[in-house]
């Protein structure tokens, strides 16, 4: 067995050797890190300093080198050599659109321009600015032009190019026309982003490029498949015979199928859009701004009323949920008629109606309206001036009114034009004709506020214009000193009457107030029997009119009998109940037939 002979002290003295041998590599190696770093730092620190007050080097604007310039070089550097293009050049296709930068008033902000320049690598993050300065080093950076414009000529022609280049689409939608569904399939069409292009017409100005910009079009194509078709009008069939009634005090607004169908959408059930059209629609009616009261009183009339009214806003968002509630109610079950009270927010006045005045006027009682479309203009005038002279009066508790007393003389010595009225059992031209419109009104505010009606007559024959709003019945007819209509104010306080005429909408009203002592009036019961035809025509020879001319001088009404139950009550007992009656002629048209020479 060999014995090996090991020197300690040698190997020692090797592993000492070799660890100051590492040592010194260690120290050396650190002698040179420390060194580089020195080095690029102070490089770095030099390199920062010397630019500290100018643009970094590499960096552009709109291709002009402004690297190592001042912001003062930079600025004469690029107004020296930035050219405003004259043009913006659009292209579709083969198509080139022009737009004249000066007609869009673009300018460039050169100050601007440079000071981005500096704070792009001047953003205050100390590690990012470093970084974006080293970026520099290998990578130049090209910045654009900070450019002016008005936006809203730069649309305008914007939309009057995308209007010639695009092909409207046409959204689906349904109708009812001649008791007939209609279902419209739509149209494929394009569509422009003009955003989109608005940014890319920007950047490039920015850059002062006169590069033609191509206009990118998307399909926009929402017309319906077979199936979807034959669904949609499956859903508009649900809703033919229903409507929707709108409600707020003494308004309604009642919408059929004509008007329901086109709220109606393929994709997304219901048109929120046309939905809110509607509804702005009805706001514009409802709306009103708070009304502080008014009351003057001259010569035992009312000159100046204006009640306290509570200022109304529709709440317009909620009203269109409110409708496609009510529309999906419709669609869904057999329901034909929904109601809606017009969700509304309120201001209040600052004074109340009864603090002007000390006659008991506090507050509307009654209210009656009616409507004349289709009145020749002379009635429509004779309207207007009676129901001015009903404006204001006053009614004094226990006084009976007298229309024809109040009305006084109705002649063409008093105002009044020629129009059609009924006389001896004809329909002629007499002075006042339109004044029974006045009468039919303020009977229906009467009924409404639950006064005592002492004295009503109906007319002869059935008046078209009485039921344009009402059932048949539902008149007064006036002919002093005949014919007069008559009420009596059995409240404890004054009540006053006041007329709204609207030849814009065709329409009167009469409102009644006072002061309320809970009375609440009823029309039921309304009952029309024993309806006639009108008897043939008639035609009379006129020797005054030439041969061969025709000229209508009255108009065929059908005969009927109506009645109705007016019931007033208080505290729930009746105080006043009456039943109106009505019995109108069948009436023949007339027609004189020319036999004289012609002319």
């Amino acid at each position: 067995m060999l014995k090996l002979k090991i020197d300690i002290k040698k190997i020692r003295k090797q592993v000492k050797k070799r660890v100051n041998k590492n040592k010194l590599l260690k120290k050396r190696w650190f002698r040179f890190t420390f060194l580089g770093l020195l080095i690029i730092f102070l490089l770095f620190f030099f390199y920062n300093a010397f630019f500290w007050g100018r643009i970094f080097p590499r960096v552009s604007i709109s291709g002009i080198k402004v690297g190592g310039n001042t912001p003062k070089e930079a600025i004469t550097r690029l107004e020296e050599n930035i050219i405003k293009p004259e043009k913006i050049y659009l292209l579709d296709n083969e198509e080139e659109f022009e737009i004249l930068t000066e007609n869009i008033e673009l300018t460039y902000d050169i100050a601007s321009s440079v000071n981005s320049a500096i704070l792009h690598t001047k953003t205050g993050n100390f590690i990012y600015d470093q970084i974006t300065r080293i970026n520099l080093i290998f990578k130049p950076k090209n910045l654009g032009l900070r450019i002016n414009l008005d936006e809203n000529k730069l649309q305008e022609h914007l939309l009057t190019i995308t209007d010639v280049v695009t092909d409207k689409a046409v959204y689906p939608s349904v109708s009812y026309s001649n008791k007939r569904i209609v279902i419209d399939e739509g149209k494929k069409g394009t569509y422009v982003e003009l955003d989109k292009l608005q940014a890319d017409i920007e950047h490039a100005l920015s850059y002062a490029s006169t590069t033609s910009i191509k206009i990118n079009k998307k399909i926009n194509d929402k017309t319906l498949t077979e199936e979807l078709a034959l669904g949609f009008e499956e859903r508009a069939e649900k809703l033919i015979g229903k409507k929707i009634t709108l409600n707020f005090e003494y308004q309604s607004f009642t919408y059929t199928e004509e008007d329901i169908l086109p709220l109606l959408d393929p994709y997304k059930e219901y048109s929120e859009e046309k939905i809110l059209e509607l509804t702005q629609a009805v706001s514009e009616e409802v709306n009103r701004d708070v009304q502080n009261p008014v009351f003057n009183f001259i010569g035992g009339r009312v000159a100046e009323f204006t009640p306290a009214k509570e200022g109304i806003k529709v709440k317009k968002e909620v009203l269109k949920d409110m409708i496609i509630g009510n529309l999906r109610t419709l669609e869904e079950t057999e329901e034909t008629t929904t109601q809606i009270d017009i969700p509304i927010v309120k201001d209040f006045p600052d004074i109340a109606t009864e603090e002007v005045n000390d006659l008991g006027i506090r507050e509307l009682i009654g209210r009656g309206s009616s409507t004349y479309w289709g009145s020749i203009s002379s009635r429509i005038y004779n309207i207007g001036h009676a129901s001015k002279k009903l404006n204001g009066i006053l009614v004094k508790p226990g006084e009976v009114f007298s229309f024809n007393n109040i009305l006084g003389d109705v002649s063409d010595l008093t105002g009044y034009k020629q129009a059609y009225i009924i006389k001896e059992g004809q329909t002629v031209l007499g002075d006042g004709g339109g004044v029974c419109q006045v009468s039919t009104t303020l009977f229906r505010a009467v009924l409404d506020a639950g006064l005592p009606v002492l004295e009503r007559r109906y007319h002869a024959y059935r008046v078209g214009y009485y039921e344009q709003d009402k059932p048949v019945g539902f008149d007064a007819t006036v002919y002093s000193p005949t014919t007069d209509f008559k009420f009596k104010n059995d409240t404890p306080e004054h009540i006053l009457i006041q007329t709204i005429y609207s030849p814009r909408t065709a329409s009167l009203v009469f409102e009644i107030y006072g002061t309320s002592d809970g009375r609440t009036s009823t029309t039921s019961n309304h009952t029309v029997w024993d309806i006639s035809e009108p008897p043939e025509d008639l035609y009379i020879d006129d020797p005054t009119l030439p041969t061969g001319q025709v000229k209508q001088i009255d108009y065929k009404a059908w005969g009927a009998k109506a009645k109705f139950t007016y019931t007033v009550k208080r505290a729930g007992e009746i105080i006043y109940s009456k039943i109106f009656y009505s019995i109108f002629q069948p009436w023949q048209a007339k027609f004189l037939r020319g036999t004289g020479p012609i002319q």
